[in-house]
């Protein structure tokens, strides 16, 4: 018999339509994806080299737990550089990637019990890492008309004495939105009035638009960084993906008791990658801004592409690479004997006559909306756009 655990959760959907879009087209089918949040760009030469070079002069043992020292201090480093924040070694864990970090993090602090608070639309494992922790996950709907920007009034509402801790993501997986400083400073008045957690996953830092600014709450004084646990990592940042690199910062105590879990789990991150990770930080930094430049491209072109189609609206999203549009005015439509009753019916049904995958938004809590990665090139998603406009036109009115 399988733990109870194991019927709390369900598999990632992002992974899940990642994995059948490629299952297509290994078997030939000409499939467009606009599922996986993983930038096309290749990792940079050199970051590639620096592993190469570990390999070479036989990096490939156990490390310390937590990271190697001088990836400690390049994270050091780059959080006083980019966030105005100072942090020493005992107060930073390498992990296996930003989930991983996420995951420690729920091990460390989530318990029966426990109360923990995202806001909704959300990333989805944030949910399931609360639930394996046998916590309570609380949702916070924000809406569009505020740029899915978490109101303090429904903050403090959801806030019991129970609540361990808030999920903060901006910019934000699902929907692209980004907090700005004023409504960072009421979240954190909030924390430090209430004296819960703000677990801040900053991991889409690097790619914010039009001017705006990423700001890491942490930096907003000492007793909010006193509840802070900042995450990030390389993934998303340096096209990363498969190195698995990502990190922690936060109160030594919290750090401590994460690496022990981590010691226990998967030991330290690879050596190899770790050795990458360092020249990723310390390395030039012009590749970072060569692949904001085409993300904010592609970015404005399927914006502005899906505005035009009927059925469909869709807010210029302020950071990271996804678009949410709202496509409810579809639902109720009919393609034969298919009813579109919502956005996992309208997923698979793109998927399926239109060769497109992208992924449903109830998957991250809301249904009105659907996700689509423009993660890829501009040529796919030129392609892509014109499949989802013929095969919406497609559908009929229900009856």
């Amino acid at each position: 018999m399988l733990a109870e655990r194991v019927k709390k959760i369900k598999p990632s959907p992002t992974l899940a339509i990642d994995s059948k879009a490629k299952a297509m087209k290994a078997s030939g089918v000409d499939v467009i994806s606009f599922g996986v949040g993983e930038p096309d760009f290749d990792t940079p030469e050199h970051i590639k080299d620096a592993a190469i070079r570990a390999m070479k002069e036989g990096f490939t043992k156990y490390t310390a737990v937590g990271g190697i020292d001088p990836l400690k201090d390049a994270i050091i480093e780059k959080l006083q550089k980019d966030n105005g924040l100072s942090y020493k070694r005992d107060e930073i864990l390498v992990s296996c990637g930003a989930k991983h970090s996420l995951y420690n993090i729920a091990q460390a602090l989530y318990g029966p019990g426990d109360e923990v608070i995202i806001p909704s639309p959300y990333w989805v494992s944030y949910p399931d890492q609360v639930l394996l922790n046998d916590a309570t996950p609380v949702f916070v709907r924000t809406y569009e008309a505020d740029s899915f920007v978490l109101k303090p009034e429904a903050l403090e509402a959801a806030v019991t004495p129970r609540t361990k801790a808030l999920i903060l993501n901006s910019p934000s997986n699902p929907t692209g939105m980004l907090y700005d400083r004023k409504a960072l400073e009421k979240i954190a008045a909030l924390a430090v009035k209430h004296n819960f957690y703000v677990v801040t996953d900053e991991i889409y830092e690097k790619l914010v638009y039009d001017g705006a600014c990423h700001i890491s709450i942490a930096s907003l004084g000492e007793e909010i960084k006193a509840l802070s646990l900042v995450v990030n990592g390389l993934s998303k940042s340096h096209a990363m993906t498969g190195w698995r690199i990502g990190y922690t910062a936060g109160p030594a105590a919290i750090i401590k008791a994460m690496t022990n879990i981590q010691s226990q789990s998967t030991s330290n991150p690879n050596s190899i990658a770790q050795k990458a990770a360092v020249a990723a930080l310390t390395g030039p930094q012009d590749f970072v801004a060569m692949m904001h430049g085409e993300f904010d491209k592609r970015r404005k072109y399927l914006v502005e592409q899906l505005n035009t189609i009927e059925g469909m609206t869709c807010r210029m999203p302020a950071g990271a690479f996804y678009a949410f549009p709202n496509t409810s005015k579809i639902y109720g439509r009919r393609f034969g004997d298919r009813v579109i009753a919502g956005s996992n019916d309208l997923a698979l049904y793109l998927l399926e006559e239109a060769k497109v995958a992208l992924v449903h938004g109830a998957a991250f809590g809301d249904d009105d909306y659907v996700r689509l990665s423009y993660a890829t090139s501009l040529e796919d998603i030129i392609r892509g756009v014109q499949r989802i406009r013929e095969a919406l036109g497609n559908l009929k009115a229900g009856k």
